[in-house]
């Protein structure tokens, strides 16, 4: 392993993650999510009826659901989190000697333990409450509520427990997503390094870094029950029989015991879609990027 020479901590990180994740839900990261979501929270759709039923709330307007200004609150606050902290908590890793998976897996579990608690909880909930209602509204003939309407109805009712509902499976997933991402990009550089003879004093190019990213973004998928349960745990429902107050463990009984094992990976499909596209802002063109402006602090 080449010596690590010691950098200042690069604050530039901040806009180049915000950036970067405003870029990815902007373009196809929304309406991925969008379908994965409506997927999780109705278990018996196929990947076609839900972005038939997704289409039906607005055409392509539909897969934005969310996207103002909860999925722009939420990418730019999260992105700017997770680079920064990502970044330096992996220098930190390799500083002490770990290999480039470990320091990749510490820094993706770093960034996103927090950005769940400082920023994501409360955006997340409230982009599912607005991709869920929707259903709910159709069926129930009332007017829908605005996005703001809906903020305040919570937060009377339940105050900021209300806007953080699922928090913790929003940490528990962001720290398995981002550690996967990183960490198993990181090993897949690590094979292409082999297959191409390159030394680990000899950049990767960008294509390469792509392939990394697209190999980890999708092999990290493999925690969709976790996105399923959050999905729950979020989701405005009239069912009478899903227990109240719902915690990760009963959440996950209730899947369980309604959909089955299938029901705990329903979205993987286009989950795994996002977290290639993911990846591929983050960790790819996270590294790209803070190359070109100099900004990688030697991470």
């Amino acid at each position: 392993m080449p010596e690590i020479e010691k950098k200042p901590i690069n604050f530039s990180n901040i806009l180049l993650g915000a950036g970067l994740n405003l870029a990815e839900v902007t373009t196809l990261g929304q309406p991925l999510e969008v379908v994965k979501t409506t997927m999780a929270a109705n278990r018996s759709l196929s990947i076609v009826q839900a972005t038939k039923l997704v289409f039906s709330r607005g055409g392509i307007y539909g897969f934005y659901q969310g996207l103002i200004p909860w999925a722009w609150i939420e990418a730019s606050t999260k992105g700017a989190v997770l680079l920064f902290v990502s970044a330096e908590a992996e220098y930190r890793f390799r500083k002490l000697g770990a290999s480039n998976f470990v320091a990749g897996m510490g820094g993706g579990i770093s960034g996103g333990l927090v950005q769940s608690y400082l920023t994501m909880g409360f955006c997340t909930c409230m982009k599912t409450v607005e991709i869920t209602r929707a259903k709910q509204a159709a069926v129930a003939g009332v007017p829908q509520q605005t996005s703001f309407q809906v903020f305040k109805d919570i937060y009377a009712r339940e105050g900021i427990r209300g806007i953080n509902k699922g928090v913790n499976a929003v940490a528990i997933r962001q720290m398995t997503n981002w550690g996967s991402r990183f960490g198993l990009s990181r090993l897949a550089e690590e094979g292409i390094r082999k297959l191409t003879k390159k030394g680990e004093d000899q950049k990767l190019n960008a294509v390469e870094k792509i392939a990394s990213s697209v190999i980890g973004g999708g092999l990290s998928a493999w925690n969709q029950p976790i996105e399923v349960i959050r999905v729950e745990m979020q989701s405005k429902t009239s069912d009478p029989n899903r227990p109240k107050n719902l915690g990760v463990g009963s959440a996950f009984s209730y899947i369980y015991k309604n959909n089955g094992i299938k029901g705990l990976y329903r979205g993987v499909t286009p989950r795994i879609g996002l977290g290639v596209w993911q990846t591929v802002f983050m960790v790819a063109f996270g590294d790209i990027f803070k190359k070109l402006l100099n900004a990688d602090g030697g991470h």
